[in-house]
């Protein structure tokens, strides 16, 4: 069936619109590589371009010089999103799975106290006395992956409200009937159905967990245990205090450490592996998202 001209005219807008909208998300990115591969000194007098004045890869050459420690705060950052994305999906779907049980008792409460730790927290020190008194974790991977980010109000939230409303209730009376157990229809029916919504919990939690450096900041202290990002922070930091100094001795070294590309070269490194992993799990993300946004 032919299109007619105004459906063809109102498809040309729209295609417009998006491609115009790519360009805005995309354009940053650009700029934050190009700048990266831009010598200081171009920088500095020129600004950020997208197209290198000068050429220089001194800023990943400095990144470089660390390259052990890169790569064993890379293997620390995957363990840890690996690890800690399972848990925090394996919890949230448990949790979100008993709270959409129409028939829990005390869900009620179950729910208020679920949903009034997203508005109230213990604080700071409280936390950090917490996990550092009674449950050791200081200097341990355990510090990486426990504080924080292991299980999330609002995951739990958005788990149980796609089970409510995605997966029918007599689809649980029937399992029921046949004789199926609450643990087998989780295993059997609610984690197929729910893949969608798992799928952008997951990704919520992989991105919290690969961009943490808070964790690291408050309970790490030994080297081997930093994280990817603890890493590139702490050589920031170092970066910045070596210029401070450096004034009295400008011809040093420290006056030619790269300080405004290594920081887009901080971020390029950083954030790569996502943009890499992101591609492939871009499908059940969407469609969670779109389920979520018709059945709310």
């Amino acid at each position: 069936m032919l299109r007619s001209k105004s459906n063809i005219r109102y498809q040309a807008i729209i295609n417009i619109i998006l491609l115009i909208l790519t360009v805005i998300m995309i354009a940053p990115l650009v700029l934050l590589f190009m700048s990266s591969v831009t010598s200081e000194s171009a920088l500095v007098l020129y600004g950020y371009k997208f197209i290198p004045r000068e050429f220089s890869l001194a800023a990943y050459q400095y990144i470089a010089k660390n390259g052990q420690t890169v790569l064993r705060a890379y293997g620390v950052t995957i363990f840890v999103t690996i690890v800690g994305t399972t848990c925090n999906l394996l919890l949230s779907s448990m949790t979100g799975y008993v709270l959409s049980i129409r028939k829990l008792p005390f869900r009620s409460a179950i729910n208020f106290y679920v949903f009034f730790t997203m508005l109230f927290s213990g604080g700071l020190v409280p936390s950090y006395l917490m996990w550092t008194t009674m449950f050791h974790i200081k200097n341990t991977i355990y510090a990486l992956i426990l504080p924080n980010f292991m299980l999330s109000a609002m995951n739990v939230i958005l788990v149980r409200t796609y089970y409510m409303t995605s997966i029918p209730e007599a689809l649980y009376e029937s399992a029921k009937i046949d004789g199926a157990g609450y643990l087998y229809i989780y295993r059997k029916i609610v984690l197929p159905m729910g893949k969608p919504i798992l799928v952008v919990i997951g990704l919520f939690a992989g991105l919290a967990y690969w961009n943490d450096w808070t964790n690291g900041l408050y309970y790490i202290s030994d080297t081997k245990l930093y994280s990817i990002q603890t890493l590139l922070n702490k050589m920031l930091q170092d970066i910045e205090a070596l210029q401070a100094n450096a004034t009295a001795a400008s011809s040093g070294a420290a006056a030619s450490i790269p300080t405004v590309s290594i920081r887009m070269a901080i971020a390029v490194v950083a954030l790569l592996p996502i943009l890499c992993i992101y591609p492939f799990l871009q499908k059940y993300f969407a469609e969670g998202i779109a389920i979520g946004a018709v059945k709310g």
